[in-house]
């Protein structure tokens, strides 16, 4: 029996497991020293196989956080530490997940969050993305350094998805790209509020990531072993930012992108800001960022639909409190003045599940989607919706409830 389990919920080196990169199917290592890793059973496997398949600047920019990365890893570890209450003898037969988001339907409360460069996981991944959680019936977010354009996936995606804003000193841009979120009937604007200023990370600096990446040796050797992705790139025509190139004055191919975009994160943006944003955009506005309650109060004063308790992955003030920490007292301090959802260490239904204790009523996933993104494009997306619906609903029977809706904080133990 191999010492750790593939399907620990907890971050693995790179090379924890020896995936075939043409077939998917495990090289060598048995599982549990009777089969062979075939079987894509957990958001760990998907996470595997996107390893072997993206290249490493890419993935390491997905899976990474800033500095020592110390919150990126307690997003992670803190859900570990929550027990659950395992009942039983009850009658659990007819389950349902299903709530609303903002007022929206949604097969389970869970959303895909925004993220940078979601086409550089596996090529046209925005649009991938946005079809496998339509499909599902959970909302897809579409980030502003996207690959696709939102007329992009506005055009391949079967029904509506919000779109994420990045405030930039260029505010003729900003209300440009608001008035094509508009045009493109996106259901709700997201607004970042957590990235005036971009924390140091240490891999993309260490592999080279800049607009274009930089063709170093290394990245040219890590490219050559991932034929499948280089393939894909050859086959599509979205390579670039698609929202920003062709869009900005004097920005119309990558290599006037890097320019602008150290330029552009504004620090300056204030609450004043969110007004603005408000009233321009006119429709449903989440709030994504907040780690302190006094920041949730000000939010439900901005007139905000939801909040999301964010930091960022880990990837902006290492050394902050997870998401999962942070959100108790965030729900406690604005109650049912604004919808209240997380970011930050899911990687199960089990989380999910937790954070809705906790008092979250929607959750946000991230990297589950980019490895299933990266391990199987259209499909792996949809094995990770698959995978945390199914583990969110047996946990929920196995803690004797049966609907979303009577899940409390009672479900969980004290802690030790």
């Amino acid at each position: 029996m191999r010492a750790q389990s593939v399907c620990g919920y907890h971050r693995r080196g790179p090379d924890a497991a020896a995936f075939d990169d043409a077939t998917g199917a495990a090289a060598a290592a048995p599982l549990d020293g009777e089969t062979r890793m075939g079987v894509i059973t957990c958001i760990e496997d998907l996470r595997q196989l996107a390893v072997r398949r993206v290249p490493r600047m890419f993935y390491d920019y997905a899976d990474s956080g800033s500095w020592t990365e110390s919150t990126y890893r307690a997003n992670e570890s803190d859900f570990a530490r929550i027990r659950l209450r395992q009942r039983v003898a009850v009658d659990v037969e007819h389950r349902s997940v299903r709530t609303k988001m903002i007022g929206q339907d949604v097969a389970m409360p869970v959303a895909l969050a925004p993220t940078g460069l979601t086409g550089m996981q596996h090529a046209d991944g925005e649009i991938l993305a946005a079809r496998a959680s339509a499909r599902f019936g959970v909302p897809f977010t579409l980030s502003t350094m996207s690959i696709c354009s939102i007329e992009d996936v506005a055009a391949n995606s079967p029904a509506p998805f919000w779109f994420q804003l990045y405030v930039m000193r260029d505010r003729d841009f900003i209300e440009r790209l608001i008035d094509r979120a508009k045009a493109a009937n996106c259901s709700a604007l997201m607004l970042t509020l957590d990235l005036q200023i971009i924390g140091q990370r240490h891999k993309d600096l260490k592999n080279g990531l800049s607009a274009p990446p930089k063709p170093t040796l290394a990245n040219m050797i890590n490219l050559a072993t991932k034929p499948r992705w280089c393939l894909g790139m050859l086959g599509t025509k979205r390579r670039g930012f698609g929202n920003i190139v062709g869009h900005v004055k004097g920005v119309s191919d990558m290599s006037s992108l890097s320019a602008w975009t150290q330029q552009q994160f504004d620090p300056r943006l204030n609450w004043g800001d969110v007004a603005w944003i408000k009233k321009r955009w006119g429709g449903k506005l989440i709030l994504k960022g907040i780690m302190d309650e006094q920041d949730a109060r000000l939010a439900v004063s901005a007139g905000g639909d939801a909040l999301i308790v964010s930091n960022h992955g880990g990837r902006q003030l290492d050394g902050a409190p997870s998401s999962i920490e942070a959100l108790p007292a965030i729900a406690d301090a604005v109650g049912s003045k604004i919808e209240v959802w997380m970011d930050g260490g899911i990687r199960s239904g089990q989380d999910v599940l937790k954070a809705w204790a906790l008092g979250a009523r929607g959750v946000l996933i991230g990297r589950p989607f980019l490895y299933g993104l990266g391990a199987m494009g259209e499909a792996g997306v949809a094995r990770c919706l698959e995978i945390i619906h199914r583990e969110l609903d047996l946990t929920m029977a196995f803690c004797g409830r049966t609907n979303i809706h009577d899940v409390g904080p009672d479900i969980l133990l004290p802690p030790r």
